[in-house]
């Protein structure tokens, strides 16, 4: 089951992004994380409950640092 994704919420792009575009994503909190392509926000959306996300985010540190 998807939960529906609120129009006004706030997207929010990493520190480590620059703003000459490129590979990076977005996320938004609420009772979910919805996760977009910065480059195409009107693309998909994954959500994720939060500890899915910590869970990811804890790997991608370990993993790829």
């Amino acid at each position: 089951m998807s939960k529906a994704i609120p129009t006004m919420i706030q997207w929010r792009k990493s520190s480590y992004s620059g703003d000459q575009g490129g590979e990076c994503v977005e996320v938004a909190l609420d009772a979910t994380v919805a996760v977009r392509d910065s480059k195409t926000p009107a693309g998909p959306i994954l959500t994720l409950a939060p500890a899915a996300f910590a869970t990811f985010v804890s790997w991608a540190r370990t993993t790829h640092n």
